[in-house]
């Protein structure tokens, strides 16, 4: 096997690290994986950065093994490498690379006060996610890391200074710490001049473009991995320095090359513990306070309407259903429960039968929640069977989603024909893509590949740096070598989904200050 000719992608993601190596067919020939979670420490959701590098390298020797019981062989090269990972956040280290700080996610909604004056400032949306929200939001309480501020990044970027030295971001994840011109394909200059005014006013010697990764664009090289970033992602030994890698992108970036939505009008959802729907636009649009401009991994601006919840309320279910299981003697994997209650979800009444759910485990800066509570509820008369009780958490999973859509496309006139989906809520078929469907009134494709997400469409962005035709844009080459002959299914909701659901999302609208009300009455002993 000639490993000169395969691609590397790693992508950090909410649960999972997974790498995944292609062929220069762009096929999945090897991967890895390593399973973690974020913890609440201190009113934090964060990820130790001791974890960080053991769930890293053990990914990355979990694709060893699997590279060795393919192939015989043991990996010490490929032809290019990139890392992905979660958007935005907070990770802030000074001038000798010490962190400041504990690692704050994006799952975090403790900025509030920054983001809303972020955003009249700048006149664009700043979510409360957003690295800028986080550094404004330490300003504004003066905390006492700043003055020894020296580099603000994401996890990827952190993770690609370590593979290569390189203080870097690919747009697209550059796009979620600080807005991005399309046009200068580079932090927005009259916004950056507005921030340095704040910084000054404040008394800090640092400016914001001193402090920012540099930003490149999908096809332009971004260092090599040097002989410490290889003994840091294979402390074996075996892997070689020199490999070209990739500029390092966000999840969202990496979610649009997997699913071939990187073109203007085309649009994906990717849906795991978190969901988010993307949709290329030509245009920057107004400011909404629940819609996020972002853009491609080549610059294009994307108008986002990001969740942070999607899944985890359901995983929790399922775990209950799982010991009910085992309690009654019957073990069930992962591959056996999940879809045994998903599919049971097709069979509910289409507006759920009267049943509710809240699936907030952190809070949600579309519905204005900073703090969150699963809540479920119910009318005595309801019907609660097993079928309506899945269905239920499987539209509670979409409808904060489903209430950014209807922004992007009522108000905004934003559309996509199609919408292609991928994470681990679409990994049972059809049940997914009916539900998504059912909610954005459109049909839904998933790809063959879906199932690999983002560590997938990392590898996809080196294979563009690499393989590239002089001149050929990163549309043409997703569109011309490697979705051409692609395996696609798609399904379209019947009318009659797509009706229960909307009964489903009114009552949801109107029971709201249920969820408000358990966030704010419901403390923490």
């Amino acid at each position: 096997m000639d490993f000169h000719r395969t691609v590397l992608g790693i992508e950090l993601g909410s649960t999972r690290i997974k790498a995944v190596l292609l062929n220069d067919k762009h096929q999945p020939i090897a991967s890895g994986s390593y399973g973690w979670e974020n913890s609440l420490t201190d009113g934090i959701w964060t990820y130790p950065l001791e974890e960080v590098h053991k769930g890293l390298q053990s990914c990355y020797a979990d694709l060893k093994k699997d590279v060795q019981e393919k192939f015989g062989e043991t990996l010490t090269h490929v032809g290019a490498l990139g890392v992905s990972s979660m958007m935005h956040g907070y990770l802030a280290f000074d001038k000798n690379g010490e962190l400041l700080v504990p690692f704050r996610t994006w799952r975090n909604t403790i900025t509030g006060q920054a983001a809303e004056k972020l955003t009249g400032l700048f006149g664009f949306n700043i979510p409360q996610r957003w690295s800028i929200a986080h550094l404004y939001q330490a300003m504004l309480k003066k905390e006492a890391h700043l003055p020894q501020l020296d580099y603000l990044t994401t996890l990827a970027g952190y993770i690609h200074r370590m593979l290569t030295g390189e203080r870097i971001l690919g747009i697209g994840d550059a796009s979620g710490m600080f807005p991005i011109d399309s046009t200068a394909l580079d932090y927005d200059a009259g916004m950056c001049e507005k921030f340095d005014a704040l910084i000054a006013e404040a008394g800090y010697t640092w400016r914001l473009r001193d402090i920012l990764p540099k930003v490149l664009v999908a096809g332009e090289n971004a260092g090599v991995l040097t002989e410490a970033g290889a003994r840091f992602l294979d402390p074996d030994g075996d892997l070689l320095p020199g490999i070209p890698a990739a500029p390092c992108e966000g999840d969202a970036g990496t979610g649009m090359a997997a699913t071939n939505s990187v073109r203007v009008h085309t649009g994906n959802v990717s849906a795991g513990t978190s969901d988010f729907a993307m949709i290329v636009t030509d245009r920057q649009l107004r400011v909404h306070r629940e819609i996020d401009m972002v853009t491609t991994p080549d610059g294009l601006p994307v108008a986002m309407v990001h969740c942070n919840n999607c899944t985890s309320d359901i995983n929790a279910w399922a775990e209950l259903f799982r010991q009910f299981a085992a309690a009654i003697g019957k073990e069930l994997s992962d591959d056996e429960l999940y879809p045994l209650l998903f599919n049971a979800a097709l069979s509910g009444d289409a507006d759920c039968g009267g049943l509710l759910s809240y699936n907030y485990f952190s809070g949600e800066g579309v519905t204005d929640v900073d703090e969150g509570r699963p809540v479920f509820l119910r009318l005595p008369d309801s019907r609660f069977t097993l079928q309506n009780f899945m269905r239920t958490h499987l539209l509670s999973a979409l409808s904060t989603l489903k209430i950014g859509l209807d922004i992007l496309t009522v108000e905004e006139k934003v559309s996509a024909t199609k919408l292609y989906g991928h994470g681990g809520f679409f990994k049972t078929p059809v049940v997914g893509q009916k539900l998504l469907s059912a909610a954005a009134g459109v049909p839904v494709s998933v790809m063959q590949t879906a199932g690999e997400g983002g560590p997938y469409g990392m590898a996809l962005l080196c294979a563009f740096m690499l393989w590239k035709k002089p001149g050929e844009t990163l549309p043409d080459y997703l569109d011309e070598q490697v979705f051409a002959g692609a395996e696609t299914s798609t399904v379209m909701a019947e009318e009659a989904d797509i009706a229960g659901f909307n009964r489903f999302l009114a009552r949801y609208k109107a029971a709201f200050p249920v969820e408000r009300t358990a966030a704010e009455t419901l403390q923490e002993d």
